[in-house]
């Protein structure tokens, strides 16, 4: 399972970065595509998904440092902030914008919980 977590763990970080990098063109050109919001929907959906194999993988006796998982945790404050409170703005335009930093907070922490697991991993 722990190689499943590692897979998972990379998809997820992709799915921030693919998240990202679509709101930051809507962001510059205005253009949305229709699936965009299914992306993010699905790098969310991915992080959720990491969380119940981590806390299995620890429950079940793996060890990692308490940084990773605390640094992963913290992916939730953004990704709630995005399908919280930026998707609910009405402005077009600060709706994305609010969408992008979160896309882009999440990706950084997830990308830095990446680091930890891959570094210290057992």
């Amino acid at each position: 399972m722990t190689t499943a977590h590692m897979i998972i763990g990379s998809l997820t970080l992709l799915g921030f970065l693919a998240a990202l990098i679509l709101n930051i063109r809507t962001l510059i050109t205005g253009a949305a595509f229709s699936w965009q919001r299914g992306v993010s929907f699905a790098a969310a959906t991915l992080l959720l998904l990491q969380y119940m194999m981590g806390f299995s993988l620890i429950s079940s006796g793996k060890s990692i440092t308490a940084t990773h998982f605390l640094v992963a945790l913290l992916a939730i404050i953004p990704v709630g902030f995005e399908h919280g409170y930026a998707s609910t703005r009405t402005d077009a335009r600060q709706r994305v914008l609010y969408t992008a930093l979160a896309n882009a907070a999440a990706f950084i922490i997830v990308l830095i919980a990446y680091m930890i697991g891959e570094t210290h991993g057992s």
